[in-house]
């Protein structure tokens, strides 16, 4: 078997993934990440993808309430995912319900933050005009 590299690179980051029997593996900072097709192999490709919109748009929700001095105590984020098969299965839409938990937070605030956060993320915004990103919440004391 022939071993393929796939090297991305723009603005001086390169990440070489390794063609593996199945999929492809990369080794990153935090560890080795294997992408396939086949969740026998690795991470899907579109599990990465909803998980950076996720994480991202959850961790600079997270700042912003930070910032704003409001207290979290946890932050629960349910994603879910609408994909076009007549499209090549492609992601169209992504629902990002977060599930706040803390005392005395403030409804109008949140939902602010949120909107802040969905315009400072990096990954919404490099989707933005592809994917569409619904995000809602609710509350817990």
């Amino acid at each position: 078997m022939s071993k393929l590299e796939l090297i991305i690179g723009t603005g001086g980051i390169s990440v070489i993934f390794k063609m593996k029997e199945v999929g492809f593996s990369t080794d990153l900072e935090f560890g080795e990440l294997h992408v396939a097709g086949d969740e026998a192999y690795g991470f899907r490709p579109y599990q990465l993808l909803v998980s950076s919109i996720a994480a991202c748009s959850g961790g600079t929700l997270r700042k912003i309430l930070e910032k704003k001095r409001m207290t979290i105590e946890d932050i629960t984020i349910k994603a879910e995912v609408e994909r076009n098969e007549a499209h090549a299965n492609r992601v169209e839409k992504v629902l990002l319900h977060y599930v706040i938990k803390g005392n005395d937070l403030d409804e109008q605030k949140i939902e602010r933050s949120i909107e802040v956060a969905h315009r400072n993320c990096p990954i919404a915004q490099s989707v933005k005009g592809s994917i569409d990103i619904i995000e809602t919440f609710e509350i817990i004391k």
